[in-house]
């Protein structure tokens, strides 16, 4: 440390002699002479590139006018063919909040027709930053400008490039992680020139949701029905369709891939190869052994797996064997509760999908499906998009970032989250994580703690680990199974204490509705229904609700509405709010069936209304497939009063079936039922059912007296009603072009973690 001079207090300014004041003065002047040059350099520039640009619009104005049509530069000849792009605005939605607009590059990606993909980044650019970057990006031919309405802000930026499918604009980044990206469409050649001052497109700025613009279309054209960007798309699940399912998990990983295979993806489905003992063993008959064994290092010790692998319907079909999937019962439990290694064999073991060995730290062991089976003749590769689908296969992203990246694998793929049910995140104690192969500089991903209040006793510290809040630190995007459902997961009540954080990645966060599988869950071909219809002709429904009375032991009576649940009786489901509610429906003319299994009391109170109503009740307790097609056909009205709902399937079905769903007006439900409106269109009406909220016993009873009303005395307004839900589209096709969509968006960006 320099010592201070004689006679000078410890911190008390020193003058500055005359020859530093001189040459300071000097130095100022000298960097505003530099300033000053260095401007009129700019200024220069920017002077010969507009010039440049007149020049070239005066070509292109000349080459149209004798009919030459678009012009084409040298290098975009080579490159493929121009957009001939005017004018390109797009829009954002910040949190309103916070007043956060973010942005750090936009990209437009080449394509065939008029349109185009943008990949707008948020960075914490506050509204001062704006002002920054309409600077900084004017002399590129780009301004920014602020708008509001009066629920959301945004931020529009429009280009006048007319090479913009090969233009990278940048700008300065501001701090912060937070990145989103958005869709932006090209107008054509012939589109409107920029409003003179305004920094606007004469055409409304697309927002940037899934549902806005050109994502949001599901008509499909011949020549539209295969993709143009072909990607490896490797699913991971607990659970698929036919072979094993618990719920709408394996519905979506047996139908998405099959749907995104004809679009012309190359799609592997990996899941668990579970034999109980029973005739659903056959589902697996037709998959082979892939002669490949893997032992992967978990749990104090090596675990030999094995690879089954069956290709169908144009997806490949792997399914991982090991012992832990021999024994009775379902995927997660018996008869006497959940499996106590559910962590170990619902997440450790897809270690096999993206996991090194522990016991040789400095070299990556390729010990996955897309790297080792060479499936069709030859392997998936290192460039694969991962769609890890719940809490069961949370690990994937977590350790595609943790071990293969840093050893330079896997640096091309990127990952998805798909989250089923915020609900089930995967907790265990903070002591297991030392048996998950993670490098321990990576604990805080998983790191959880719970609250003062959900601990144990006054010792207990809280401390665990949560799977699911691992893959939502780490995947480089977020999608949920509506739309509803991702806005939900993002608020304290419903996103089960992982909103903040959530709520700090909102901006790569979507939701997507989840289709149906329209060959098992088509009333024109049900083959468990009495009699086949369809919208052409809906007179086979009567004949499915006599026929579903008779079996039931009920009074067959074709005027009397007859309403369905089907669903667990657990409090997700909402059967309390029922029975509340029956005494008071069981008043009027009507009958009810209920299908399901759950809580033992649940389940005891079935019984005892079937005995108390014998004429207008029934409760079957357990799940049975043709029984829930036979009572989604043979119902007028499914009542569904779940607390929260992610997507619901249950309602898509009903609608297709002509059946009328009366639901609680949340997360997917809220997006697939449109509450019936008698007096829009000029009293045409509108709508498919009706939603309620808030759920309570009052609300439910006031929607299911306005359903039953219509059935009873407006009976030309409930086939309006059963006619519009028949005639939507809930096909995997549509969704599969949002999802296709996603994936494009995934891969614009570098990896997250």
């Amino acid at each position: 440390m320099r010592p201070e001079p004689r006679g000078q207090s410890l911190g008390a300014p020193r003058e500055k002699g005359l020859v530093e004041v001189v040459v300071a003065g000097r130095r100022r002047k000298e960097g505003r002479e530099r300033k000053r040059r260095e401007g009129k350099g700019r200024e220069g520039e920017a002077e010969k590139r507009r010039e440049e640009n007149r020049r070239g619009e005066e070509r292109a104005t000349k080459r149209r006018a004798r009919g030459g049509g678009t012009t084409r530069s040298s290098r975009s000849s080579a490159a493929g063919p121009e957009l001939g792009v005017r004018a390109v605005a797009i829009a954002i939605a910040c949190t309103r909040a916070e007043g956060i607009v973010t942005a750090i590059s936009v990209r437009a990606l080449r394509s065939q027709d008029s349109r185009c993909v943008a990949s707008l980044k948020l960075d914490n650019l506050r509204h001062r930053g704006l002002r920054v970057y309409r600077e900084r990006s004017a002399r590129h031919g780009v301004e920014v400008g602020v708008s509001s309405n009066f629920t959301d802000n945004f931020v529009s930026v429009s280009s006048t490039s007319k090479n913009l499918e090969r233009e990278i604009l940048r700008i300065e980044k501001l701090g912060g992680r937070a990145r989103a990206n958005v869709q932006m469409g090209a107008t054509s050649a012939v589109a409107s020139p920029l409003r003179e001052g305004s920094g606007q497109a004469d055409e409304q700025a697309p927002d940037g949701g899934l549902q806005g613009a050109q994502l949001a279309r599901s008509e499909l054209e011949e020549g539209n029905r295969r993709t143009s960007n072909p990607i490896n798309v490797v699913f991971v699940s607990s659970e698929v369709a036919p072979y094993s399912k618990t719920g709408g998990l394996g519905d979506v990983c047996g139908s998405l891939p099959i749907a995104l295979a004809a679009r012309g993806h190359r799609v592997m489905v990996v899941s668990p190869r579970y034999m109980n003992g029973t005739a659903d063993d056959l589902h697996y008959k037709s998959a082979f052994d892939a002669q490949c064994r893997i032992k992967i290092g978990c749990f104090g010790g090596l675990h030999e797996v094995a690879y089954f692998h069956e290709y169908r319907a144009g997806v490949d079909w792997v399914f991982v064997d090991h012992p832990s999937y021999h024994r009775p019962g379902t995927p997660y439990g018996d008869t006497r509760g959940a499996f106590g290694d559910n962590q170990c064999f619902h997440t450790a073991l897809f270690l096999l999908l993206s996991a090194v060995s522990t016991s040789l730290p400095d070299q990556v062991h390729a010990c996955e499906a897309p790297l080792v089976l060479p499936l069709g003749g030859y392997t998936y590769g290192d460039k694969c998009l991962f769609i890890a689908n719940d809490w069961h296969a949370s690990l994937v992203p977590v350790l595609l970032a943790a071990k293969y990246r840093r050893h330079n694998v896997y640096t091309k793929s990127r990952s998805i989250l798909a989250i089923h049910n915020l609900a089930h995140q995967g907790v265990e104690a903070g002591t297991t994580y030392q048996n998950l192969g993670l490098p321990p500089d990576w604990y805080g991903a998983l790191e959880w703690v719970f609250p003062q209040w959900a601990r144990l006793h006054a010792l207990d510290k809280g401390e665990a680990v949560n799977h699911l809040k691992g893959a939502v630190v780490t995947s480089d995007r977020i999608l949920t199974v509506s739309q509803g459902y991702a806005w939900e997961i993002t608020t304290k009540e419903g996103g089960w204490g992982l909103d903040e954080l959530l709520r700090s990645r909102s901006a790569v966060i979507n939701g997507i509705t989840n289709g149906i599988d329209i060959e098992e869950w088509n009333p024109a071909t049900d083959k468990y229904l009495a009699s086949q219809y369809s919208l052409d002709d809906i007179s086979g429904k009567a004949e499915c609700k006599a026929a579903l009375q008779k079996e039931l032991g009920l009074p067959v009576r074709p005027d009397v509405p007859l309403i369905g649940f089907i669903g667990r009786l657990d409090y997700q489901k909402g059967p309390d709010i029922i029975q509340a509610g029956l005494p008071e429906l069981m008043t009027d003319d009507v009958q009810m069936v209920m299908l399901g299994s759950g809580y033992p009391d649940v389940e005891k109170w079935m019984a005892g209304a079937e005995a108390s109503y014998p004429e207008k009740f029934r409760g079957w307790v357990g799940f049975s497939v043709p029984v829930a097609h036979r009572i989604t056909a043979g119902c007028d009205i499914l009542l569904m009063p779940s607390r929260f709902e992610p997507c619901g399937l249950n309602q898509l079905y009903a609608m297709m079936y002509g059946t009328v769903p009366v639901v609680h007006c949340t997360g997917g439900l809220r997006d697939t039922v449109e509450n019936y409106n008698p007096i829009a269109h000029g009293g045409q009406g509108a709508g498919t059912g009706w939603t309620f909220s808030p759920l309570t016993k009052d609300a439910m009873m006031g929607a299911m007296w306005n359903a039953i009303g219509t059935y009873r005395h407006h009976k030309a307004e409930w086939n309006g009603i059963m006619e519009r839900g028949m005639s939507q589209d809930f096909s995997w096709d549509r969704a599969a072009l949002q999802y296709e969509q996603v994936f494009n968006w995934a891969f614009i960006d570098p990896p997250y973690a």
